[in-house]
């Protein structure tokens, strides 16, 4: 019966130590969840200020756009505004001389 007693009694030791490394690894992996969670917030906070510097680009790009459009409707309207001249009687016009020779 004393036996039996022992045997019993390392049982229950045997159970308490697996018992309490259960709950170290269970506080360990509570501690790693905590942390994984924590780092997923922080990467969908990143995400999202990301998104938000997207969206103002986009504004911008399409602001900028939008005045590149209308500065080439001006400058198109400002171009059909000019007399329309021969080529050749351009050139010579720079030369700066009348027929275009050199004085």
């Amino acid at each position: 019966m004393l036996t039996d007693l022992d045997n019993l009694t390392d049982k229950i030791e045997q159970l308490v130590v697996i018992s309490q490394r259960f709950h170290q690894h269970n506080q360990a992996l509570l501690a790693e969840l905590d942390r994984a969670r924590a780092e997923c917030d922080d990467t969908r906070t990143a995400a999202e200020q990301l998104r938000v510097e997207r969206d103002a680009l986009r504004l911008q790009r399409d602001q900028l756009a939008a005045k590149i459009d209308e500065a080439q409707v001006r400058l198109n309207a400002i171009l059909e505004k000019l007399p329309t001249q021969n080529p050749a009687e351009g050139q010579m016009d720079l030369l700066g001389t009348p027929g275009g020779e050199n004085a």
